[in-house]
């Protein structure tokens, strides 16, 4: 998949079937939407193309609102790569692109920089400035300009509508294996390994300590997750908050992957979570937390191994 960071090689995406959104998480929504983008495309014998914008435009509207993102740029790409999208248009964001009326933007933007042949969107699709086109006005622009335009029903997950923002609740609820469910793959957290002070090691579970990260976390806790390392993955034990037992009051996510004992300092790591083990809990000695993160991890095993 090529992606560009805006306009400029239109050959690649000159008359293609278009799909435009934010596409954060790449959802099964999103999924359900780029899978019959892909199918028309490929049956035109044309580019699959989705359009989205960076950073979100609500981050130039009201930036005291902008929702934490549940995918990084990078991570949305390779998802939009997997569901078969041949180009990925990452339109930055200007006070340019937000003051077009809904018919400017499918005229400069659509027709004549995308000169797209068809569109597929979901049902609650709006464009152009304030949001003031909907579904109804983009149908209306596509009939007169002759485009196909796809209408594709939302997914609902027990009678919820799966879409970005009941992700995010699932997540900052701790609600884990509901989020995975609605995405359709694990939950990606990406984040620089630091020093830390030792004392997982010193335990017997040695942690990689992550910073950085530019995803929405979840609820303090454990969780289980899989780590790929060398091509090779790894179950792993993933703790969110502070360590009570020992006094400490600073938020931190560790890392401990099962069956590895490669040096990570330094290097960027990606963790896929599946699901909530526990909360985060406070012991009497070492000894009890010892004994409660060898519980912990037997637990997380069996839960990658139902889940490969």
């Amino acid at each position: 998949m090529k992606l560009l960071c805006g306009f400029g090689e239109q050959a690649t995406y000159a008359g293609g079937f278009l799909s435009i959104g934010n596409f954060d998480g790449v959802h099964r929504g999103h999924q359900q939407m780029l899978s019959m983008l892909v199918a028309q495309a490929q049956e035109s014998d044309a580019p699959a193309v989705v359009m989205t914008f960076e950073p979100h435009p609500i981050s130039l509207l009201a930036p005291d609102r902008v929702p934490p993102r549940l995918t990084t740029l990078e991570h949305k790409a390779e998802l939009l790569d997997e569901c078969g999208v041949d180009v990925l248009i990452a339109y930055p964001t200007d006070r340019d692109l937000l003051n077009l009326t809904p018919d400017e933007f499918f005229e400069q933007i659509v027709l004549q920089e995308i000169n797209a042949c068809g569109l597929v969107e979901g049902p609650n699709f709006c464009f152009g400035k304030d949001r003031a086109g909907d579904i109804d006005r983009l149908r209306q622009l596509c009939d007169t300009a002759g485009l196909v335009l796809s209408i594709v029903d939302a997914v609902t997950e027990d009678a919820a509508i799966v879409s970005s923002s009941t992700i995010r609740a699932a997540i900052v609820d701790g609600r884990l294996a509901d989020a995975v469910d609605m995405l359709g793959h694990l939950y990606q957290v990406t984040g620089m390994v630091e020093m830390g002070a030792g004392r997982g090691r010193s335990l017997g579970f040695p942690t990689a300590n992550l910073t950085g990260v530019e995803t929405m976390l979840p609820a303090n806790g454990v969780y289980a997750g899989r780590v790929v390392l060398d091509g090779h993955p790894h179950a792993a034990a993933v703790h969110l908050g502070p360590n009570p037992t020992f006094a400490e009051d600073d938020q931190k996510l560790e890392v401990h992957v099962l069956d590895y004992q490669g040096d990570l300092y330094g290097q960027s790591l990606s963790v896929g979570l599946l699901a909530h083990v526990r909360d985060t809990m406070h012991f009497a000695d070492v000894t009890a937390l010892q004994s409660q993160l060898t519980k912990d991890i037997a637990v997380i095993r069996a839960i990658c191994r139902e889940r490969t």
